[in-house]
């Protein structure tokens, strides 16, 4: 199964992929919530600047990620977190983010006994592009301490 992107790979403003061999079987949805369900601190402090910060340009409050029951299953169009489920199966879960500033794809991918995560992003201004600057930095080392987890 190949990532979805939120654009085509040449349009990208931002593009990263990791993966990691799965200790259990699991669910895309079950990996999201295991990943999930411990945030560092420094994590959520990221969070809360991120908010003063935007807030003062309209873009909406993120308040970071929630312990969820992965046995509730959202539908597509429901928010999971900060994002909006745009598709999901056992083996896929796709989750974007979009405002007037950037659009965020993350991909979740499980496949045999690995799991892919895919985040993509598209600038549309900017401010898009400035605030992707600590965040691609940071991006990786967030995603690598989640995978961790699993």
């Amino acid at each position: 199964m190949s990532a979805q992107l939120v654009a085509a790979q040449a349009d990208l403003d931002f593009l990263y992929s990791d993966s990691v061999l799965l200790t259990a079987p699991m669910t895309a949805l079950q990996a999201y919530c295991a990943m999930t369900s411990d945030v560092p601190g420094w994590l959520a402090k990221a969070f809360r600047i991120r908010n003063t910060i935007s807030r003062r340009l309209n873009v909406a409050n993120i308040h970071g990620f929630t312990r969820r029951d992965p046995a509730h299953v959202p539908a597509v169009g429901e928010h999971l977190d900060f994002f909006t489920v745009e598709a999901i199966s056992d083996q896929q879960l796709v989750l974007t983010s979009r405002d007037t500033h950037l659009a965020v794809m993350v991909c979740m991918d499980v496949c045999g006994h690995s799991l892919s995560v895919t985040t993509s992003v598209l600038c549309f201004n900017i401010f898009g592009r400035l605030y992707m600057l600590p965040v691609g930095m940071v991006h990786g080392l967030i995603i690598k301490n989640m995978l961790a987890k699993l």
